[in-house]
């Protein structure tokens, strides 16, 4: 990254040197156009780029705002640590730099309070015996009043200065003041010839502070404001992307992403300039300003997207803090678009409504029709049974003889695996008979169609109850299986079944086990799983014994 740094930093100090007059003849003109085009396809290719997106930058925004009261918070801390300081001073030029600092941290937060402490660092002047500050009060009072849309009242404070009296500093303060408040008029006017005699007498101030030898941040930030003004945008955006790498300050990062959104504004890259002002806003919401730019005109911008609700959101964000701010200017520039976006964001919540009420009679419609087709499937269950009464019978039945024979372990084993075998066989024979059924349902026979639709859910049904009727006969017969079972496994691997239950799968696969059907096949067989999910259930189970793991299943059919 410090190589690409360093190799920008050269071209740009090489292309400044190019600029220096030359004659037709000179080859260097075609060394300038070369060096133009190089930083324009670095630009282009986004050497300074965020990896981040539009989308995800709009999304850290409304984040932002919606912890905008927590940020407000913070500054209010601020703002009572400094009175909390200023209650304990003596010292008056102490209590001078504290209200400067009230001034300044009220200045784009609140501005009858900045403009208040400006007025009381005056009041301390005769005390401290230095005249010589007049100046700075003029100029604070200045700033104060043109960012509350009072600018006869700005302008005349601007006359009080001195500027012979002015060090280079204070010059620096002076010129800056005038220029934005020729900007503040340019803006604020809508006749055209006077609003340009407004942005001529701002690039004028501009010249100006250009002219001082200085080298600091805002120089530097003009000098980039006068490429655009040049309409250089490349040129401007490698500036302002070397400067916003070594920035740490979120208020002049907040003027670096805003400087750089107008720059892509001139390129018609309505994105890259969306991506700005978002980032801009970000920095103002983190800030706490409540007198600001970048968030109205995001505004415009996302609603052009067709994104109505971050639109009125943003506006409302906006047009709140201007109020509270009381800065003027930025409650007209959001008043100017609101009653748009506000007529628009209702129409569509109105359609919004209209929508639901559909939704809402469909749903209701979708009930009925359920209603009725659950008396419909009521009267076909009632055919259903008797064969179901007769399928009860034959499985109490096979209960019973089960029970029977139920009088040495050795015919207990062989009888409930033949149990098992003619259970699973039963099942089959019912699949056999739905299937029977559909021919005939296919034969247009009404009867025999609803029977079909049925059966399947028949067939679950029975099957879970053959389940049951299994796992009661088992425990009937090993009444301590579960217990003696739990005692080969470690103890975060044991196994017991849920409420309600009388084995789940894992006891049920090693019930069968015991049974001495240890053919993989039969178990998928008798339970319906594939051979792949049995095999996963021994593996796994055989996994958490405490002993031999290979002896596992052998153990386990000797308890």
């Amino acid at each position: 990254m410090k190589d690409k740094q360093g190799f920008i930093f050269f071209l740009r100090c090489y292309f400044v040197r190019l600029q220096e007059p030359n004659d037709d003849k000179n080859p260097m003109k075609k060394q300038r156009i070369l060096l133009l085009l190089l930083l324009s396809i670095l630009s282009s290719f986004g050497i300074y780029a965020q990896d981040t997106s539009l989308d995800e930058v709009l999304k850290e925004l409304d984040e932002a705002i919606g912890q905008k009261k927590m940020y407000h918070q913070q500054r209010a801390s601020q703002i009572e640590s400094l009175k909390k300081k200023l209650q304990h001073s003596t010292d008056s030029w102490e209590q001078y730099n504290i209200y400067g600092a009230l001034s300044s941290i009220y200045l784009h937060f609140q501005a009858d309070s900045a403009l208040y402490y400006v007025n009381r660092k005056a009041s301390l002047l005769q005390q401290l015996n230095r005249p010589e500050l007049y100046n700075q009060i003029y100029l604070n009072r200045a700033e104060v009043f043109g960012l509350m849309g009072m600018y006869n009242e700005a302008s005349e404070e601007l006359k009080k200065v001195k500027v012979s009296e002015l060090e280079n500093d204070a010059l620096e303060y002076y010129y800056r003041s005038y220029r934005v408040y020729y900007g503040w008029l340019a803006d604020y006017t809508a006749d055209r010839s006077a609003r340009q005699k407004y942005i001529d007498m701002t690039e004028a101030y501009r010249d100006s502070i250009l002219t001082l030898d200085t080298e600091n941040f805002d120089r530097k930030l003009i000098l980039a404001e006068k490429e655009l003004q040049n309409r250089n945008m490349d040129e401007a955006i490698s500036l302002l992307n070397t400067l916003l790498e070594k920035q740490n300050d979120l208020q002049r990062k907040a003027y670096l992403y805003y400087t750089l959104s107008e720059a892509y504004e001139m390129k018609k890259q309505v994105d890259r300039q969306a991506y700005y002002l978002a980032q801009s806003a970000i920095c103002d919401m983190k800030l706490a300003n409540r007198e600001y730019a970048a968030l109205q005109r995001l505004a415009n911008l996302v609603y052009d997207r067709g994104e109505l609700s971050r639109a009125y959101l943003y506006l409302n964000c906006a047009m709140e803090d201007a109020v509270d701010c009381n800065a003027r200017l930025r409650f007209m520039e959001v008043a100017a678009i609101y009653p748009i976006i506000d007529k628009a964001y209702k129409e569509k919540d109105q359609q919004e409504k209209a929508v639901t009420r559909w939704m809402l009679a469909i749903l209701s419609l979708f009930v009925i029709i359920l209603i009725v087709l659950s008396f419909y499937f009521y009267y076909w269950m009632k055919k259903l049974s008797l064969m179901r009464k007769n399928l009860y019978m034959a499985n109490r039945n096979l209960v019973t003889g089960n029970q029977e024979l139920a009088q040495t372990g050795k015919i207990k084993e062989v009888y409930i695996a033949r149990y098992l075998d003619r259970c699973v066989s039963y099942l089959e024979k019912l699949e056999q008979y739905r299937r029977s059924l559909e021919k005939l349902a296919m034969a247009s026979k009404i009867d025999e169609l609803f029977k079909t639709i049925r059966s399947e859910q028949f067939l679950r049904d029975e099957r879970k109850a053959f389940y049951t009727e299994f796992d009661k006969s088992f425990l009937d017969l090993f009444p301590n299986f579960i217990e003696d079972f739990n005692k080969l496994l470690v103890d975060d691997g044991k196994i017991y079944p849920k409420s309600g239950e009388l084995l789940n799968t894992e006891l049920r696969i090693f019930a069968l086990i015991r049974l001495g059907v240890t053919d993989a096949t039969r178990i998928a067989h008798f339970l319906g799983y594939s051979l792949a999910t049995v095999y996963n259930y021994r593996s796994k189970i055989r996994n958490k014994a405490v002993g031999d793991k290979d002896r596992f299943e052998q153990e386990v059919m000797n308890l």
